[in-house]
C-alpha cells in the first residue's frame, strides 16, 4: 500500500478545516472583523452568562482545558474577554467585553449565514458531513484512536514503535 499517495485521516481532516475556516476567516476579514472561526464556541458559552471560569467555558464548548486557555488569551489581546477575579481571589472568571457584545449582532448574522451554507454542503454530499462529525465524535469518546490503534497493533501482531 502506498501511504504517500492516499494522504492519511489526519492529513484530510487538517485540509478539511483549513478549507473550513479559512473560507469564514476570508468573510469576517470582508466584513472587517478581527474574529476567528475558534473563537466562536467561547463567545456562545459566554453570551447568555455573566462569566465564567475557564474550565465551565471548555466544559460548555466542549474543547479542552488548554485549547480554551489558548483562545481565551488570544481574544482577551484583541480585547474580545476581559478577566476577572472571583470571589475568592484565586479564581478567574472570564466575561465577554462591551467590545465583543457590541460585535454580537453581526456575528449572529454570520453564524446564521455560515449554517445556511453548511447545511448547502451537508446536501451536496452523499451523506451529511455534520452526522458523519457527529458519529465518529460519538465513536471516538466510546473507545478513544489510541486505544484502538493499539487493538489494531495486537491484531497485526505488531508492536508499538
Amino acid at each position: 500500500m502506498d501511504m504517500l499517495a492516499t494522504p492519511g485521516l489526519g492529513t484530510q481532516l487538517r485540509h478539511l478545516i483549513e478549507l473550513l475556516d479559512g473560507g469564514l476567516e476570508d468573510i469576517y476579514r470582508s466584513n472587517g472583523l478581527d474574529y476567528r472561526p475558534r473563537f466562536t464556541p467561547i463567545v456562545m458559552a459566554l453570551e447568555e452568562t455573566e462569566h465564567l471560569t475557564i474550565k465551565s467555558i471548555a466544559t460548555i464548548a466542549r474543547i479542552s482545558h488548554s485549547a480554551a486557555s489558548q483562545t481565551i488569551t488570544k481574544m482577551t489581546r484583541l480585547g474580545l474577554l476581559e478577566s476577572i477575579k472571583g470571589e475568592d481571589g484565586r479564581e478567574r472568571l472570564i466575561r465577554l467585553s462591551p467590545k465583543c457584545r457590541s460585535l454580537l449582532p453581526k456575528l449572529h448574522a454570520q453564524w446564521t449565514a455560515t449554517q445556511i451554507a453548511a447545511d448547502g454542503l451537508d446536501a451536496e454530499l452523499s451523506m451529511p458531513l455534520s452526522q458523519i462529525a457527529a458519529e465518529a465524535i460519538s465513536a471516538l469518546t466510546e473507545r478513544s484512536f489510541s486505544l484502538r490503534i493499539s487493538q489494531a497493533h495486537e491484531q497485526k501482531g505488531t508492536q508499538d514503535p
